[in-house]
């Protein structure tokens, strides 16, 4: 019998993730949610914040600066915090329809102000989930070996570039072992809500086609339905 070991997979080279991109979008929302309008009831906006900071607690004494570790709770911790966000706002999207169905020609400009919150709300939202779900989240896709990462979730130009003119190959996944951080997410969530579709990002699993859908579905909600009926009455 051969006493060889197992070829152990190749050391990543990639740097662990800063916390801080995430950490400020997530300020930013919970603000937006927490000063909407009287319409959504003062208790929901107080317990949607006050557990987003409760749930944040821990997250950032787990990985205060990088995102080095993961422990099972810390993870189901981050995913809790990006899903409240994320169905708390889209009660507050329902809550803001029937306002403005009912909204006097005074109450335009609070509508309006009130429906970008919701829509930019979204945004950061959807992003924290695509950052948690994609390749076993921000942790495990600088972490572990690319042989060990579940099946990917969304495709990004870098994962193909790799084949590129030399300037551009060589910030490719397969040369510069990218991974894509929560500022990625975030910019493919703010095109995917203005365009309805993807655009240089491609969902490739079941779930991620869902998500992409069902955010370019409520975007379209607010920017086509909520803001044009809010610009009327300002008209």
């Amino acid at each position: 019998m051969s006493g060889r070991r197992a070829a152990s997979p190749p050391r990543r080279t990639a740097m662990a993730e800063s916390r801080w991109p995430a950490i400020g979008a997530l300020a930013v929302a919970l603000t937006a949610y927490g000063t909407l309008p009287s319409s959504v009831p003062l208790l929901l906006r107080a317990a949607v914040v006050g557990l987003g900071v409760v749930l944040l607690v821990p997250v950032l004494l787990l990985n205060p600066r990088r995102m080095d570790r993961q422990t099972r709770w810390g993870r189901i911790l981050s995913v809790a915090q990006s899903l409240v966000l994320l169905l708390a706002n889209q009660v507050a999207l329902v809550i803001l329809i029937h306002a403005l169905i009912t909204a006097d020609r005074k109450d335009g400009p609070a509508v309006l102000l009130s429906a970008l919150q919701v829509w930019a709300t979204n945004v950061i939202a959807f992003a924290l989930i695509y950052w948690e779900l994609d390749r076993g989240g921000p942790v495990a896709r600088r972490r572990n070996a690319r042989s060990d990462l579940p099946k990917a979730d969304f495709r990004f130009p870098q994962d193909e570039d790799a084949d590129a003119i030399e300037e551009v190959a060589v910030g490719s996944s397969e040369h510069s072992d990218w991974a894509a951080g929560y500022v990625d997410y975030l910019y493919f969530s703010l095109t995917n809500s203005m365009a309805f579709s993807p655009t240089d990002v491609m969902p490739l699993s079941y779930r991620a086609k869902a998500l992409m859908g069902t955010e370019a579905f409520t975007a379209f909600v607010i920017l086509a339905l909520v803001i044009s009926r809010a610009v009327s009455l300002l008209g």
